[in-house]
């Protein structure tokens, strides 16, 4: 018996495939987010007019440096840089295109230890605000 010649695939576009074009839309609204965070850790090195680093200035770069460092690691960016390619030569700027593509898959190996540890910055980070704003514990300046 041979295929039916009946083509129901729809790509993307039919449930549970659906969900990707959506998680594709939640990493493009977490570049948003990133540059809010990052923002606000180059604003975290600004002591009254002058360069200044403090213990919970260094507690919010780790803390982005590891978002980015995860958010970076998404397979919907490895899909934006090398997606539908089938020949990265054939391709404008193929070059560059495949170098970040391999950046992005060497990232994407390790996104599950990205999320972890993010995850855990971002609760120590949190925590670590939380005291110094009650008035808790009083930020370290190092410089």
């Amino acid at each position: 018996m041979g295929e039916s010649s009946k083509r129901n695939y729809r790509g993307e576009t039919a449930f549970p495939f659906i969900l990707q074009n959506v998680h594709r839309y939640f990493f493009y609204l977490a570049l948003v987010f990133l540059g809010f965070l990052w923002y606000d850790v180059v604003l975290a090195y600004d002591f009254g007019g002058h360069f200044g680093v403090g213990f919970g200035t260094l507690v919010m770069s780790v803390n982005i440096v590891m978002l980015t460092l995860y958010t970076f690691s998404c397979h919907s960016l490895r899909h934006l840089a090398g997606g539908k390619l089938d020949c990265f030569s054939c391709a404008s700027f193929g070059k560059s295109r495949f170098a970040v593509w391999r950046g992005v898959s060497f990232l994407n190996d390790r996104h599950m230890l990205l999320a972890w540890t993010s995850l855990i910055t971002v609760g120590l980070t949190d925590f670590y605000i939380r005291l110094v704003a009650s008035g808790a514990i009083h930020d370290l300046r190092l410089m």
